[in-house]
């Protein structure tokens, strides 16, 4: 198996046992290619959830410009949300699944159907 198929199966169980949230596998893959080499950095393939600057780049690299939304309050409340249905307290929050539920969040999967 490779690495990066170790790395979704990885991401597949913190979406189901973390965020109670059976994934789409298609997607999960497509948007775990989308995060590019960053799923290989232990420091980048994380999202500090209290860090502001993380957020920040989260709305502005991801929702503003992959998945082609406004910027506006929607974007910071969907984050929020997002880092609860993951739990606060899980230090452990990979880019890959924040990505996937934001994605799914907005109905913007058909981004990944290119």
């Amino acid at each position: 198996m490779s690495k990066r198929a170790e790395l979704i199966e990885k991401y597949a169980a913190d979406l189901k046992d973390k965020c109670g949230v059976t994934p789409n596998m298609d997607l999960l893959e497509k948007v775990t290619i989308g995060c590019g080499p960053s799923i290989y950095n232990k420091d980048s393939s994380t999202v500090a959830g209290t860090s502001e600057t993380e957020l920040a780049t989260v709305k502005n690299n991801f929702l503003i410009k992959k998945l082609g939304l406004q910027d506006g309050p929607k974007l910071d409340q969907a984050i929020a949300k997002v880092m609860d249905q993951y739990g606060q307290s899980n230090r452990n929050k990979y880019r890959a699944v924040i990505y996937y539920l934001l994605t799914v969040h907005f109905k913007k999967e058909s981004v990944y159907n290119k």
